[in-house]
């Protein structure tokens, strides 16, 4: 599947600046059954870790994250771009190529010693992942590690990660 999966990922030149290449996965959304089988291996390596909710990381991440939550029966929880959350939120601020991000999460979305993973499309510099792995730490849950689609090996994100578990289903040397 892996083949199949790198297959239908497309390189979107100069987006969203000029000398990236983004890596699309519409097109694995756009097809039921690589979905639903990109769906599937990430909740096996979420099934493993035991997670009791499955953290989403903003925004393609959601998606993914929605899915695997729905396929185990267990909780999804979304880590949002600062302003995006309705109720009261922590939050932390991480270092961008120029300047800087914040995310957040709702500060009762997770319990002191809860169990979860992370779901993302893509782990390039690791940053947002870094700071959502901070916020869910200070809220006191276990994060049991962080499944991709996509991992570019090349931008280093796991350095950022420490020893976190980190799977991805593509990587991109």
């Amino acid at each position: 599947m892996s083949d199949t999966l790198r297959a239908a990922i497309r390189d979107v030149v100069d987006f969203p600046k000029k000398g990236i290449v983004f890596k699309d996965i519409t097109p694995i959304l756009a097809d039921g059954k690589l979905f639903s089988e990109t769906i599937d291996r990430l909740a096996e390596i979420a099934r493993a870790s035991e997670a009791k909710k499955v953290i989403g990381i903003d925004a393609r991440g959601f998606i993914f994250a929605a899915a695997v939550a729905d396929r185990l029966g267990i909780g999804m929880v979304p880590v949002r771009k600062k302003g995006k959350l309705p109720w009261k939120t922590r939050q932390v601020a991480y270092a961008l190529e120029y300047g800087e991000a914040i995310v957040e999460v709702h500060e009762d979305a997770v319990h002191a010693g809860e169990r979860v993973i992370l779901i993302d499309d893509l782990l390039a510099t690791g940053g947002t992942a870094a700071a959502a792995v901070t916020l869910l730490r200070e809220l006191g849950a276990d994060v049991a590690g962080l499944a991709v689609v996509i991992e570019l090996d090349f931008l280093d994100g796991r350095k950022k990660l420490d020893s976190l578990p980190v799977t991805a289903l593509i990587n991109y040397p």
